[in-house]
């Protein structure tokens, strides 16, 4: 499993997303708290790895257009779950994420 392959990706996410969500939500129960934190990049990871044109288009824009869609409808997620800050924890959540994907890439 590594990083090329969506299976790793998606751990990657799940790993670093997850403790960010249930922090945020912890006024939640704990089951609802863990759905909406594994829910929200459970939405999103596999439209972006697998529906986006990465091989055909330049990437910086598509990756922009991917985190912009990730923050987008994770901060509507959490919106929807009455999560406190749901904007602000999208935010933190994925630049999290694409931050430690990006240097695992780079190292």
């Amino acid at each position: 499993m590594s990083l090329n392959d969506w299976s790793g990706a998606f751990l990657l996410t799940q790993l670093i997303e997850v403790p960010i969500y249930m922090r945020a939500a912890r006024s939640l129960p704990l089951l609802k708290r863990a759905t909406y934190a594994f829910g929200a990049s459970t939405i999103t990871h596999p439209i972006i790895w697998f529906c986006l044109p990465w091989e055909s288009m330049p990437y910086v824009p598509l990756l922009i257009a991917a985190e912009g869609f990730a923050f987008g409808t994770e901060g509507l997620w959490g919106r929807c779950w009455r999560v406190p800050r749901p904007w602000l924890t999208s935010l933190a959540a994925n630049a999290t994420s694409l931050a430690a994907g990006m240097l695992l890439r780079w190292v």
